[in-house]
Order: C-alpha cells, then sequence, then structure tokens
C-alpha cells in the first residue's frame, strides 16, 4: 500500500519536472540568442518527449512504448546531426 503512494508520487513529481522541463525548452526555442541554442532547445525538447512516453509506460504497465522511443531519439539524433551539419557547411562558406 506504501510502496503504491510512494510510486504515485514519484510519478506525479516526475511528470510536473518535466513540464517545467518543457516550458524552459521552448522559452530557450523562442528566445534563443543563436541558431545553436534553438538546435539543442529542439533536441532537449525531444528528449523531454521521450520520458513522457516512458513515464506514460510506467503509469498503464505496458512496455510497448519503448519501441516508439526508440525510433523516437534515432529520429532525433540523425537530424541534430544533419541540421548542425548544414549550418557548418552554411556558414563556412561565408
Amino acid at each position: 500500500m506504501m510502496e503504491e503512494s510512494v510510486l504515485n508520487i514519484a510519478i506525479v513529481m516526475g511528470f510536473a519536472f518535466m513540464l517545467l522541463a518543457i516550458i524552459l525548452a521552448l522559452y530557450r526555442l523562442i528566445k534563443g540568442p543563436d541558431m545553436h541554442d534553438r538546435i539543442t532547445a529542439m533536441d532537449l525538447l525531444a528528449s523531454i518527449t521521450m520520458g513522457f512516453i516512458l513515464l506514460y509506460s510506467i503509469v498503464i504497465k505496458k512496455g510497448l512504448y519503448i519501441d516508439i522511443v526508440i525510433v523516437l531519439s534515432l529520429v532525433s539524433f540523425i537530424s541534430t546531426v544533419a541540421i548542425s551539419t548544414y549550418l557548418k557547411l552554411k556558414y563556412s562558406q561565408i
């Protein structure tokens, strides 16, 4: 009984902290002084989204969503590398 209430409190706190992290990452995405801050904020938003999905899979007690997190992490990594490479090539010619 006590273990369930501690788990519920931990899950609620996890969702609350992730919501706060999303708000802060969105602020950095909008107000970022340069493009590198915005790229980092987008990557952070993808990571926070993965955390939300993992917490949700704990809540519903199904491991099905872990595959979605793996695919999302691969897509996020590849897109971050692609955008960074594009910007490197674009600004190295100036």
